[in-house]
């Protein structure tokens, strides 16, 4: 069985990770969404509300795509999460050449931590390239209209978070 991790915040959720995910199905026959604790992001959802709102929205991703697809909360080193979980493979998706760079750095250091796990790239569809976590908050916070970015059921969490 191949087994992928997906890891990110998913602070909140966008059509951009969902994008990934969706494709990321077709590599693997079990895939886990690694969501990061990651306190020094100060993130907007708690863990939980985050992890609810992963399996809320891969759960229309597993019936439409027969492959199983679950949430997994981790705060230590992604490496370890990989392991954890048996994943053999990593997904990270790619936005513009800047991610590039962050993410080669991190797959050099994940291939001397275990050189049994793999990293794939898949570049975002063009119409979800600027879609970032952190830019969906900043309009939300300013009573922007992010539906375009996000599920209906997180641009609803948006709004009752951020009072829009």
């Amino acid at each position: 069985m191949r087994i992928g991790l997906y890891p990110g915040t998913f602070d909140p959720i966008t059509l951009g990770h969902i994008d990934i995910i969706r494709r990321a199905t077709r590599l693997v026959d079990r895939l886990v969404i690694g969501v990061a604790i990651n306190r020094d992001k100060g993130p907007l959802f708690t863990l939980d509300e985050r992890v609810a709102m992963v399996e809320a929205e891969c759960a229309k991703l597993t019936e439409a795509s027969g492959v199983e697809i679950v949430a997994h909360p981790f705060e230590n080193l992604l490496i370890d999460c990989a392991r954890d979980v048996d994943a053999t493979l990593i997904v990270r998706g790619l936005r513009a050449v800047a991610d590039f760079e962050y993410e080669y750095q991190m797959v050099g250091m994940n291939r001397v931590l275990d050189d049994s796990v793999e990293t794939v790239f898949l570049m975002a569809e063009a119409r979800h390239q600027a879609i970032a976590s952190k830019l969906v908050k900043e309009i939300a916070r300013l009573g922007g209209d992010v539906s375009k970015f996000v599920p209906k059921a997180v641009d609803t969490a948006l709004k009752a978070r951020l009072g829009g």
